[in-house]
């Protein structure tokens, strides 16, 4: 008989969400203080992969937003999907995604600009968690409405879609096709379109035409998720391997495309898309075979903490000096181990303040929910 995973939570999933946020939580300044302590090519090097593109260029940082977004699909089938199974209408599901979606940008709008009274001029509406939201609600309404074939019509469709957008135009004045920071048209038509002010004055990496690759890479995550959730015991070891042929072949694909249309995180271009695609594919896989196939998860526990609160503690910046409460407790430590290395240390210091907060929540059942 074939035993169903179906109703089981991926330990994988939380484990996966958790190692995204640990750099987001501040651990890529280990690297950069490493790099500036010892001005070693290993370290240099690992510093270099943590720090954005100006424009065109994939770095490992770039990974950090895409992959949230993608495991935002990937859990998709086990809670929209779950629903979906117990016979709740779609009607309400919608009213549900769409709300979710809605949160998910004003915690945006608040992350940027607080609680403030600002003009309009002077707030900025392009953020991580708006474009969460969106593409995690359009994404999830192509889920609620259409069968997996219809899915990858989609999703193909919206990343060709957005190559020939701006394959076949530009901003005024500029040639048609241009790619740069001034003359792409997708820039050009979030200065018209969003109100308030962009992040870069003529650019935000985080506007809204943009937007519309990045439901493509929540797409890819709901039927990385379909494909767990469907997913046998006696199969996993299959679907695990399945997972890295795509991912391999995705990433063949974003080379490729590359070449006439550039990696690019600022306009999320297609290829850009793909590439971050087949390397979260890669990094499910792993974690999944590691965690949820093999059995070891007590190392993975550490990350479950933080993914089982991935949002609050990437609001909780807004709202706590997590720096200062970390110099209070741990400032002694750092004048015991002195210059230059103290700098390395207060930066786990930082991160172990910040985890012990996440800890006390998970172990009384807290946890912030969109």
């Amino acid at each position: 008989m074939t035993q169903s995973i179906n109703s089981q939570r991926l330990y994988s999933l939380d484990a996966l969400r958790g190692f995204d946020m640990f750099w987001i939580m501040g651990a890529e300044r280990i690297f950069h203080n490493l790099s500036k302590i010892t001005n070693s090519p290993f370290w240099n090097g690992l510093s270099a992969q943590f720090v954005h593109p100006a424009w065109n260029g994939f770095t490992a940082y770039d990974m950090i937003f895409p992959l949230f977004l993608f495991l935002a699909g990937v859990a998709t089938p086990y809670s929209i999907g779950k629903l979906i199974d117990k016979g709740e209408s779609k009607k309400s599901l919608l009213y549900r995604v769409i709300k979710r979606g809605l949160i998910l940008v004003l915690l945006g709008l608040i992350y940027n600009n607080g609680l403030e009274i600002k003009p309009i001029e002077e707030i900025r509406f392009g953020s991580v968690l708006a474009r969460i939201g969106l593409a995690y609600m359009f994404a999830n309404i192509i889920y609620l409405y259409t069968k997996q074939r219809g899915q990858a019509i989609w999703f193909s469709s919206l990343l060709i879609g957005y190559w020939l957008l701006l394959l076949f135009s530009s901003a005024p004045g500029y040639p048609m096709g241009d790619l740069t920071m001034e003359g792409n048209f997708v820039s050009y038509l979030d200065t018209i379109i969003m109100p308030g002010k962009l992040y870069l004055g003529i650019h935000d990496p985080e506007g809204f035409v943009s937007t519309i690759p990045a439901i493509s890479t929540a797409l890819l995550g709901i039927f990385v998720g379909s494909l767990l959730k469907n997913t046998s015991l006696e199969n996993r070891k299959k679907t695990a391997m399945k997972l890295v042929v795509i991912g391999v072949v995705l990433i063949i694909v974003a080379q490729i495309w590359n070449l006439v249309f550039p990696i690019n995180k600022n306009l999320w271009t297609s290829s850009f898309t793909l590439q971050c695609g087949g390397l979260s594919t890669l990094l499910m896989a792993l974690f999944y075979y590691i965690i949820d196939i093999q059995g070891y998860k007590k190392w993975a526990f550490f990350f479950k903490v933080i993914g089982m609160n991935s949002i609050l503690i990437y609001m909780s910046g807004s709202f706590i000096n997590w720096s200062y409460t970390s110099n209070a407790l741990f400032e002694w430590l750092g004048q015991l181990i002195g210059e230059p290395y103290n700098s390395v240390v207060l930066v786990f210091c930082f991160l172990a303040v910040q985890w012990g907060f996440l800890y006390f929540l998970y172990k009384k059942n807290v946890f912030l929910r969109v």
